[in-house]
């Protein structure tokens, strides 16, 4: 029986609005980028836009559709850049929620993030697909125009690949942040000997200037040798900014506890570390290509949970 009160109908406006989290989510896992995820979710928002809305019955799975095939586009064509990039390249962090989950941290972190670099765009996009939002073989195919086949042959390659190459266990919050705080104490300080039972033998320090700020060239190797460049970088002027002048602030990056160093009115700089079983510093990860520190200077805090 008809109760006389109107049907609301979801507006188009509405539909992308209730999936534009989802759909900068998707895109920033494919990519490794913020800005470029952005563009990716505007470009989407004009493609539904002109589409003929009437004749699609699951909004949401063809947006995801939209946006994943535009971030393929742009992976590909960002490949080839990366290629010559100055310097180590790393992905650009954000601000996250302290909040989310532990998959969602996970499936978020520089560490995979970085891992994911190594797989060719189609595999990439059906990892973060599968992994990350839980669809099923046959979602990812029709979103990446695939047979389901095809997506399997690449999801158990991605797997293979992230599996052989990431630690299979889950660092505390807590002591996540107790060793932030103390190697920043420690590398404020030029403690040479504390930074030292803090970092795994086999510790690798990874910094991303992108030839725009000077950072080493090649990754740093070594308890010894990232020892003494993180408590030289600890006590010197950086970027024309002395230590004395920088403002460091303790916030969570891509699902973990990091460091945001700001100074003369910007931010300069980002650090985050990765622990191994024994709660030891295995890879540093320091972002400091202005061009991959906007999303971080904006403030904005991203909502990436990860299943549907």
């Amino acid at each position: 029986m008809a109760s006389g009160r109107p049907v609301h109908a979801v507006t188009g406006d509405e539909a992308f609005g209730e999936h534009r989290n989802l759909l900068f989510s998707v895109a920033y896992r494919v990519l490794g980028s913020a800005a470029d995820a952005e563009d990716a979710v505007q470009d989407t928002w004009v493609k539904w836009s002109a589409a003929d809305r009437s004749q699609v019955a699951d909004p949401k799975a063809y947006l995801v559709r939209i946006v994943t095939n535009l971030a393929l586009d742009r992976l590909r064509a960002a490949k080839a850049r990366r290629e010559t990039y100055v310097g180590p390249w790393l992905p650009e962090p954000i601000l996250t929620d302290a909040a989310e989950d532990a998959a969602a941290e996970e499936s978020v972190s520089l560490a995979l993030l970085v891992l994911l670099e190594a797989l060719s765009p189609l595999e990439r996009a059906v990892f973060v697909l599968r992994e990350a939002f839980a669809f099923t073989y046959g979602e990812i195919a029709e979103a990446v125009d695939r047979s389901e086949e095809t997506v399997r042959q690449a999801a158990h390659r991605a797997r293979n690949h992230v599996r052989a190459r990431r630690p299979r266990f889950h660092v505390n919050r807590a002591r996540q942040r107790e060793v932030t705080e103390t190697f920043f104490a420690a590398a404020t300080g030029g403690d040479i000997n504390t930074l030292m039972t803090l970092l795994a033998p086999d510790v690798t320090l990874w910094t991303d200037g992108g030839g725009k700020v000077r950072q080493a060239m090649r990754p740093v190797v070594g308890a010894d040798a990232v020892a003494r460049w993180v408590a030289a970088t600890g006590t010197r002027p950086y970027q024309g900014i002395l230590p004395a002048e920088m403002t460091v602030e303790l916030t969570d990056l891509n699902g973990a506890p990091g460091l945001v160093f700001s100074g003369d009115g910007r931010v300069i700089a980002t650090l985050t570390l990765d622990l191994d079983e024994n709660g030891r510093v295995v890879t540093l990860h320091n972002v400091a290509n202005p061009d991959k520190l906007h999303a971080v200077a904006t403030r904005t805090v991203h909502r990436l949970g990860s299943r549907r």
